[in-house]
């Protein structure tokens, strides 16, 4: 066998995940206030990329139309405004204020909006009650301690043992200052588990009912579990009586502490698309009116084009941040454009959603919309995760309009929305006294031509946070 060296020429496709290609994945995938965020550090980055400032007419003054075009030469030639950058930051570093600029960043941070608009936790609610309540010195330390171990949802996370060797306190004295935070508002709050929760609240409250405190005391898990007639049996009384105080139960709050936030930070949802009905059509809008507008410096521009001299590490610096540049704006607006087509293509494909309801949500997957628009799946699924669109029935997540399909009786198919809705209407309708099982809740979905099976039943039954027949039925 001969051992040589040949030289072949052929020709092969693969893909090379380039650096400009990663960032335009990464853009695609971006929420409009993510890429605002993305936007401003890469200015920071990058020094060839700047602000594009579009002046819209009418909206400003400058004077006179010579004073305008000669402010713009200016822009040209220069590209920055030297003299008042460094007049601002000088080569120290620091940044010289106006004695105008320091009074008015003072009155910002003392003004009365930063605080009233803070909003309390639970904890400082509780800490406002103590400071109203008389007690020692010793008592208000106990009070605060407690306090600092409740919870979110409003319960004591710590023992008293535990309490009474962190502090070297008598357990009287504890169990004292518990009383007293028991007291304070949210009814319920300060207690060790969810019958005492239940228990305070019925004594604040008045409740005058045996019944339900005998229920709360010794059949809370039969309770939750809807052995109504077990409860009946037990206590001698009817199940009309246990249902009643059941009901009156249910009135309570479980977690007293949940109306209060420890964090004051609120998020927003900004929708990505906008979708507007004008004269019976759709009318789409990518919505990038807070996405900063970039452009290349062209003053880095000029340089590079012109400088003959300039050095060869600086202008290979200068060509990398170039290209970076260049590869960003593409890929921002190659974004808007992708957007446009996916969220066009959903409005079309899902058109009676839009004029009818969530009912009538037909079953679509990536794939349908990615043959349309002419692009990968998986670039259908960048461009629609975490992102909103805004549409006269409300706003909702792009993804919301993918929906699984199930079979019908009429061969076609129906999407698992709307069969959710339908579930929905049918129990909404069935008679209390005699809910209807899972099994007879397929054959009511039979009727109205959807196949389906009972397993899939309860899984969409606890996704819409409907309970199951023992705890739906009523007496």
């Amino acid at each position: 066998m001969q051992v040589g060296y040949n030289l072949n020429l052929e020709q092969t496709q693969k893909l090379v995940m380039t650096p400009g290609l990663c960032q335009a994945i990464n853009v695609l995938q971006l929420t409009s206030m993510e890429l605002s965020t993305f936007i401003e550090r890469q200015l920071e980055e990058n020094p060839l990329l700047e602000l594009r400032e579009e002046e819209v007419e009418g909206e400003r003054d400058f004077g006179s139309r010579e004073k305008l075009r000669q402010n713009e030469k200016e822009k040209q030639d220069n590209g920055l405004n030297w003299e008042e950058y460094f007049e601002e930051y000088p080569p120290g570093g620091r940044y010289n204020r106006t004695d105008r600029q320091d009074q008015w960043l003072d009155k910002q941070e003392n003004s009365y909006d930063r605080f009233l608009s803070k909003a309390p936790t639970l904890s400082d609610h509780l800490l406002s009650q103590l400071n109203l309540t008389p007690c020692s010195p010793k008592d208000r330390l106990i009070g605060e301690y407690l306090i600092g171990n409740i919870d979110s949802k409003g319960y004591l996370r710590v023992t008293l043992t535990e309490a009474a060797e962190q502090l070297n306190v008598a357990s009287s004295d504890l169990e004292r200052m518990l009383n007293t935070i028991q007291s304070f508002e949210p009814i319920g709050v300060g207690a060790r588990n969810l019958q005492e929760c239940l228990l305070i609240q019925i004594s604040q409250l008045n409740l005058k009912n045996e019944l339900i405190v005998k229920l709360v005391k010794d059949h809370l898990v039969d309770l939750a579990k809807g052995r109504l007639t077990c409860i009946a049996h037990k206590l001698g009384v009817t199940i009309r009586e246990v249902q009643e105080a059941a009901d009156l139960l249910k009135t309570l709050d479980p977690k007293p502490g949940r109306n209060f936030t420890s964090t004051n930070d609120t998020c927003y949802i900004v929708p990505d698309v906008v979708l507007e009905k004008v004269n019976g059509e759709y009318i789409i809008l990518v919505n990038d009116v807070d996405v900063p507008r970039i452009s290349i410096n062209s003053t880095y521009r000029v340089a590079l084009m012109k400088d003959k001299q300039i050095d060869a590490s600086a202008k290979r610096f200068v060509e990398s941040k170039l290209n970076a540049a260049v590869w960003l704006i593409r890929s921002i607006e190659q974004r808007r454009m992708t957007l446009y087509k996916v969220a066009s293509c959903l409005v079309e494909l899902q058109r009676e959603f839009l004029e009818r309801g969530i009912k009538y949500l037909k079953p679509l997957n990536l794939k349908t919309v990615a043959e349309i628009v002419g692009v990968h799946e998986s670039t259908v699924s960048r461009a629609t995760s975490n992102k909103y669109i805004q549409t006269p029935r409300g706003v909702f997540e792009m993804k919301s309009f993918f929906s699984t399909g199930l079979g019908s009786t009429a061969g076609a198919m129906t999407s698992a929305g709307s069969t959710k809705k339908i579930l929905q209407e049918i129990i909404n309708a069935e008679d209390k006294k005699y809910p209807l099982n899972d099994q007879k809740l397929v054959e009511q979905l039979r009727l109205k031509g959807i196949k389906i099976s009972r397993r899939t039943v309860a899984k969409y039954r606890d996704e819409l946070n409907i309970p199951s027949i023992q705890k739906r039925k009523r007496y």
